[in-house]
């Protein structure tokens, strides 16, 4: 079983910036897995955002976040981190980290196995 914690959401004004962190434990993360961040809004469903791989550290983006957005992982303290930059009221969701231990389908959904709770970012125009 993999536990995940996101932390950092909040409030921020329209251009302003955010780092989530989610830390990982339960079990070893091995090099195949894959890390994801989802978004959730209100009324809409669940959206891929970005995704790493643990071994190489391959990064993967959606479109809407890709030149804002930076995923990151810190093998040592087992933590994936979502730095995000000129925050838009649209990016207001609720924030998922996720694991794939198949390490495929990077940007879908279902591939996720494990997640977290969430935490809430809110951005004010």
């Amino acid at each position: 079983q993999v536990q995940l914690v996101e932390s950092g959401g909040g409030l921020v004004q329209a251009g302003g910036s955010l780092r989530l962190s989610c830390a990982v434990s339960g079990r070893p993360v091995f090099n195949s897995y894959i890390m994801g961040w989802f978004r959730q809004a209100p009324g809409k469903e669940r959206e891929f955002i970005a995704a790493i791989s643990w071994g190489v550290g391959r990064k993967y983006y959606a479109d809407s976040v890709k030149e804002r957005f930076t995923i990151s992982r810190d093998n040592v303290k087992i933590t994936v981190y979502l730095q995000m930059n000129s925050l838009e009221p649209e990016d207001t969701a609720v924030y998922y980290c996720a694991t794939n231990i198949l390490g495929r389908d990077e940007l879908a959904t279902p591939a996720y196995n494990y997640w977290g709770q969430g935490t809430q970012v809110t951005v004010s125009s």
